[in-house]
Order: structure tokens, then sequence, then C-alpha cells
């Protein structure tokens, strides 16, 4: 068998596989990392962690990244705004920090404490025996492993190949956005138009957009969006004139969501994406992901270490799960409340109403920041 023989072969190089690789090295766990880009992504993409997902870096030594985050007192809730102040964390509030950055700390920490990351690997056959798995990837290297976890994304290739079954609802509307620089518009924080559905923002000079038309439907497509085809969008919901610019990023996604029926089929394990899919309203993914693998991590690496029994695996499906299931009825209620025609304006008005109260605001804010699952997130192992 040419490769490595490892514990664990990691499908995935994006945040929540460095992460999970970097809880189980730091525990002692032989990891392998495969990855089917080249090099690490340069693209900002989702751009915000959370209050939990703050507190539990920071717990890792994260303070660097934490540092370089621009704080947000505040969130949303399909668009309706309140206060993320009063939260008991000293990480209250969102931290706006670019992807790229966050992988490249997670990366530069797995480097450090050993993890074998290797690149252009994708994987194209997955053998699951009784007491291993066997991981091929396209170059035709082999990887003998006693778990294989798929972090590799929405579209995950872990998950199809292993068979896990899934359900969830498909795609009805699309949304576009772009990085953008050399364009000068004013910040629009989730417009509602009478269009379509609007945002943009801009931070050190880069104009992040996203727009919806109403009665669109999805595009097939096999690349990412041309710029031409944003800034006619963008000019036919708004009136503005963005095809000036440099796009740095473009990038087009649906409503489609869903979730895998269990996070564990013997010896292959889910996270992230892979595990949970859904329109990236409010930067839940990244977070939810981020948790899978904290929780994951110590579970697998106590298993390994013989000082768990293999039984705790399951509980990490027993907990993650509800999670992500509950999150996804969050977004859902949020994408109809953000890009559902006007018909549901009178909804908005009484939600707005609500929001306003404490009691429903404080546990909104618990929700959207994680705070609610503060306990739940962290892994366990027997000491």
């Amino acid at each position: 068998m040419t490769g490595a023989d490892t514990q664990v072969v990691v499908a995935g190089a994006g945040p929540v596989g460095l992460l999970l690789a970097c809880e189980l090295r730091s525990r002692g766990a032989d990891v392998v990392v495969l990855e089917r880009l080249a090099s690490p992504m340069t693209e900002s993409r989702a751009a915000q962690l959370t209050t939990l997902t703050a507190e539990l870096l920071h717990e890792r030594g994260f303070d660097e990244l934490l540092a370089e985050a621009a704080p947000e007192p505040r969130a949303h809730f399909g668009g309706l705004p309140f206060d993320l102040s009063g939260l008991d964390s000293a990480y209250a509030g969102n931290w706006k920090v670019p992807q790229y950055r966050t992988e490249a700390a997670l990366g530069r920490r797995a480097a450090e404490l050993g993890v074998s990351l290797l690149r252009s690997r994708e994987l194209i056959a997955v053998e699951q025996h009784a007491g291993h798995v066997v991981c091929t990837a396209d170059d035709g290297s082999r990887f003998r492993a006693l778990y294989l976890v798929g972090c590799d994304g929405a579209e995950s290739i872990v998950r199809r190949l292993c068979g896990f079954t899934s359900s969830g609802t498909a795609a009805t509307k699309e949304l576009l956005r772009a990085d953008l620089s050399g364009v000068r518009i004013r910040d629009r924080r989730f417009e509602r138009l009478d269009a379509g559905f609007v945002v943009a923002g801009t931070r050190d000079g880069v104009t992040r957009v996203m727009v919806h038309a109403y009665g669109q439907g999805v595009r097939s497509r096999i690349a990412p969006p041309e710029l031409a085809e944003v800034s006619e969008l963008w000019a036919k919901v708004t009136g503005e004139d963005i095809s000036g610019g440099t796009a740095l990023w473009t990038d087009a996604f649906d409503n489609s969501r869903g979730q895998v029926d269990r996070y564990r089929r013997g010896r292959v394990l889910l996270a992230g994406d892979a595990a949970h899919w859904h329109m990236p309203i409010g930067g839940q993914s990244i977070n939810i992901g981020l948790q899978d693998a904290v929780n994951l991590g110590p579970k697998l690496a106590g298993v390994l270490t013989g000082r768990a029994p293999e039984r705790l695996l399951d509980a990490y499906h027993d907990e993650r799960h509800p999670v992500g299931a509950r999150m996804l009825g969050y977004v859902a209620a949020q994408e109809t409340l953000l890009i559902g025609d006007r018909r549901i304006e009178p909804l908005r008005q009484v939600l707005a109403e609500l929001i306003a109260l404490d009691e429903v605001r404080g546990h909104l804010a618990r929700v959207v920041s994680g705070m609610d699952d503060r306990h739940a997130s962290p892994g366990s192992e027997p000491a």
C-alpha cells in the first residue's frame, strides 16, 4: 500500500477539518489531512465567528486570530437587528474575520503540531473494513486508517462514497455575491426593495455585495458567476452600477438545506457542512462546523488512546445532530423573512415588535451566538 498508515484521515483542509486535526493531534493521535485544492484558499467567504466559537478558539490559544477580528455588537434574525452586548461572555458579539485568515491560523497550528497535510489529493474511493478504512485518492495513493472523518463541505465526497442518508429540501432560490474593489456604493444592511433583497458593506477597501431578485429561480452552474452577471442583477434590484469594479471573488448559492440522518457510519464520521448544509445566513455554517470539531476531537482521541470506549463516538451524533437540526429550522425561518416576497411584510412587522421585548431578544441572542449550547459543544472523554 502506497502512502502512509495513520490513525485518522480527515478529508478537507477547511477550518473544520484543520481544527479537528488540531484537536486530535494535540491529544496524541496521528492524523493525515487530504485536501483536493493545491493551495490554501484566499477568499473571505464565511467571515463571522460567534461568541461561543470565539470562546472555544480563545481556550485553544488563538488569541492572535481573535485580536485581528473586528467586533460587531449586534446580530440579526431574518434581517431584523438586535443587540448581543448583554451576553455573559468576554467575547459577547460577533467577530468579523475573513475565512482565509481563520483557515491560515488553524493551518499554522496544525503544522506546529505535526499534522500531515497533503494537497491536490481528492478521495475517489473508500473501503470500510471491520477494523480499519482504506482511502484512495485521485493520484493513486492509498491510506489505511482506523477512522475517516469527512469535513469536505456541502458537496461532500465522503458523504456520497460512504452511503450516508439524509433528509432536506431542494433549491428553489438563488443568491449571488461578490467581493469587489474599486466601487463606491453605500452600505446596505439586509435591504428588502421592490425587486429583491440586497446587502452591501465595505471593509478594508473591499466591498461585499449580495443580491437576490424576487421570483428568480436557480441556474445550473459549473463555475462561479461572472462579474457581469452579478452587476446586471445588482442593477436590476438597486439601480446602481457596480460593473466598473474588480471582482476579487464571486459566488452563487441557493436555499437548499439538509442534514445526514446519522453523523457516524461505522468507522466514518462527518462534521461541518458535510453533515448539515444550508444558506449562509448569519454566519452559522462555519461556527456550527467548528463546534462539531471541538465536540468530536476529544471523543475520537479518547477512543484512539484507549481512554474511552468506542460507543462514545455515538454520543457525538447524539449531541451534535439536534444542534444542527435546530439551526436548520432557524435558517429556514430567516430565509422566508429575508428573501420571501412582499407578502411576508406583516410577519416581519410582528416579529420586529417581539424582538423589542427583552425576553425574546435575549433568547435569540443566546441561540445565534451559540451560548445556549455552551456546555454541549465541547467534547468529553474520561479523565
